[in-house]
């Protein structure tokens, strides 16, 4: 025996449902898409890029350093930021006249086009130079090193507040791609 047919309109309405529970799952745990707001990342991200983010990707790996990642800013939760992770947990950090230097070494940044001189110096956000990073927290900066608001700022990304990797730009059309 044949089951019935359901009616146009119930039919409809489970596509419709089902299709929102697919994105909303793929949104929280797989890709998420976010805007570039301000020009902190400058060359590498501009002001109105959109870009796609991997929610998955580090449950299966570690971050490492060098890539552009998007996070909860630990001033205010709510917001998202988008910076590249500079050093480590375990890592010592040092920052002389805009040079950047990771456990003892400059840190080639070839993507960091506009510099600036600053130096972090012993005060309220870290109170000893060189600075370690502590276990499962990340220090990060923007490409665009004088108009970044970054962890030379505010301190260190908990891991907690990782949301994943930027690994496509697509938007806007003319800068489509993947991104370093």
């Amino acid at each position: 025996m044949a089951a019935a047919a359901k009616p146009w309109w119930r039919e409809t309405i489970e596509t419709v449902l089902w299709a929102l529970v697919l994105a909303l799952v793929l949104r929280t745990f797989v890709v998420q898409a976010f805007w570039i707001p301000s020009g902190s990342m400058i060359p590498t991200l501009e002001v109105g890029d959109r870009v796609l983010v991997a929610k998955f990707w580090y449950h299966f790996t570690e971050p490492k350093r060098g890539q552009l990642f998007v996070f909860q800013y630990p001033v205010d939760p709510k917001r998202d930021f988008v910076k590249r992770i500079v050093a480590l947990p375990g890592d010592t950090l040092e920052i002389r006249s805009g040079t950047v230097f990771v456990n003892g070494l400059p840190l080639r940044e070839d993507y960091v086009k506009n510099r600036d001189s600053f130096s972090l110096s012993a005060g309220p956000v870290f109170p000893e130079v060189p600075v370690k990073v502590p276990k499962n927290h990340y220090f990060a900066m923007g490409d665009n090193r004088p108009n970044s608001q970054d962890s030379r700022f505010w301190g260190f990304v908990p891991k907690q507040n990782v949301r994943g990797p930027v690994f496509f730009r697509y938007w806007p059309l003319n800068r489509i791609g993947t991104v370093d």
